[in-house]
């Protein structure tokens, strides 16, 4: 199966190929830029690298949020706009679940997270199963990480929670001081997200019609808010 994944839902940009089941490209970057003016050029680019075509493309795989609400939108739209003009599926993977992929392989549970200003978090907490598949044990929220910190603390099972975010040195103290010797804390380059992980995980993702896809924010936009707020007072 030949897969393009696009992860533009946080600063990290991020674009893989797997062709013919195999990661055979993959970029990512950390910087402050518009991703609406990079993305593109990064995926004809990786594409010539790798000697792929789109009409080789059999499916497109997108990190769908939470995150950046323009950095979401644009990956959407963009594999939207891809699959619709190839005629082939999609499939999208919560921006968590993708940074959580980054330790897999750990027995611990998975506390992946994006910082959402004035003390509140994007997170959720992941798994494996008997089967080693990645599964939420604790829905995706938008909260408070201090209150989030003590329901870790506080579940029956007191085991090691494995933390990863981009903004990881925001919120460190706060998770060794909630979690002591119960948080696991990897080394920096496992903190960003990498578009072959998404990859391979879209590779057996239940794809959905291209319409259909939609974001997943977890708290509605500003100015949406505003406006229910306004209508609320009207």
């Amino acid at each position: 199966m030949n897969i393009l994944a696009i992860d533009t839902s946080n600063q990290v940009m991020g674009i893989a190929i797997l062709k013919d089941g195999l990661l055979a490209g993959e970029y990512t970057t950390n910087a402050k830029k518009n991703h609406s003016v990079r993305l593109m050029p990064a995926i004809d680019q990786l594409m010539k690298e790798t000697e792929m075509t789109p009409d080789q493309l059999d499916r497109i795989v997108v990190a769908k949020g939470p995150g950046s609400y323009t950095g979401v939108r644009i990956g959407l739209t963009t594999a939207k706009t891809m699959a619709w003009a190839l005629n082939i599926p999609v499939a999208g993977i919560s921006s968590l679940k993708a940074l959580a992929l980054q330790a897999q392989s750990s027995e611990a549970s998975i506390c992946p997270f994006f910082d959402a200003r004035r003390g509140l978090v994007y997170t959720g907490l992941y798994k494996k199963d008997e089967d080693g598949n990645l599964t939420l044990v604790e829905n995706e929220v938008n909260i408070l990480f201090s209150e989030w910190l003590e329901k870790l603390a506080d579940r029956q099972e007191q085991e090691k929670v494995v933390f990863l975010s981009p903004d990881i040195e925001l919120h460190r103290q706060a998770i060794q001081d909630h979690m002591k010797d119960l948080a696991i804390i990897p080394d920096l380059v496992s903190h960003y997200p990498r578009a072959g992980y998404l990859a391979e995980a879209g590779a057996m993702e239940k794809t959905e019609q291209v319409h259909a896809l939609t974001p997943e924010y977890l708290r509605l936009v500003e100015a949406e808010a505003k406006w229910l707020e306004q209508q609320g007072k009207n």
